[in-house]
């Protein structure tokens, strides 16, 4: 499902992939669609895997293939290190320590990705990931939200620790899929296809587009920012209760109490 396929009527050589989005509707999909992906990656914010899944399932289709996935908050709000895996066969909350989350991600053979390395204080630092490089299988180093000051650094710092690199539009926003994506060397036709590909550090290529509405495009997203470091965040504290996704939440039963940090 959803590879691309030749002229020739053969299976296709490349995947174009968006590695990470954070919306996901009819609207997103035709996107993506139009922009010539094979597949996104979709990991919304402090949203439970099974909901995750089951909505991922709902846009698959033979033309694009949509794999869950969950960027797992760890540490605590002061200093939040987010890991993206792609491959989870159980829930893994946010909020709990990086050992314990990389733990549990190792326990379930799940690909482990660094999302926009060393922004802000919501990301694993050059130190952190060279600690872990045995543990993870890829750096982004092209994340279309931030700004390029920040992909120019993230470049040299995958290749310091030795690890391949990845690009995604990390869209919170319609227009910002397929602005940035991954082209891997092999065919991708399922989410076992992509986990398979990213832990044996398949050959990729991180493509992007290029001009002034790609540039609007990136400014506006970046901008978005505001809204989830103000409201966004005022609402999940203080007007929602406790997250979905937290360690002390019932659906998680206790398993993480060892390892939360908040």
């Amino acid at each position: 499902m959803a590879a691309a396929v030749r002229t020739d009527g053969g299976a296709a050589t490349t995947t174009r992939v968006d590695p990470h989005v954070k919306i996901l509707n009819e609207r997103v999909v035709a996107r993506a669609k139009a922009r010539g992906l094979d597949a996104l990656v979709y990991a919304p914010h402090f949203v439970r895997l099974p909901t995750i899944r089951e909505r991922a399932e709902r846009f698959s289709d033979d033309d694009l293939l949509v794999v869950p996935a969950r960027e797992v908050f760890t540490g605590s709000w002061r200093n939040r290190n987010h890991v993206l895996a792609i491959g989870l066969s159980e829930p893994v909350p946010d909020f709990i320590s990086l050992d314990g989350a990389l733990a549990e991600f190792d326990r379930q053979d799940a690909a482990v990705l660094v999302p926009h390395p060393n922004f802000l204080n919501v990301s694993l630092d050059r130190e952190t990931i060279a600690a872990y490089a045995e543990r993870i299988h890829a750096v982004e180093t092209h994340n279309f939200k931030v700004p390029s000051r920040q992909n120019r650094h993230a470049r040299p710092l995958a290749n310091d620790v030795g690890l391949p690199g990845f690009g995604s539009s990390y869209a919170h926003l319609r227009g910002s899929v397929g602005e940035v994506w991954t082209t891997f060397e092999r065919a991708i036709d399922s989410a076992t296809d992509l986990v398979d590909a990213l832990r044996e550090q398949a050959p990729r290529r991180v493509l992007r587009r290029s001009g002034l509405a790609h540039s609007v495009r990136g400014l506006t997203e970046f901008a978005h920012l505001g809204y989830e470091n103000s409201w966004g965040k005022i609402d999940r504290l203080f007007l929602s209760g406790m997250e979905p996704t937290h360690p002390g939440h019932v659906a998680y039963e206790n398993r993480f109490d060892d390892v939360r940090e908040y």
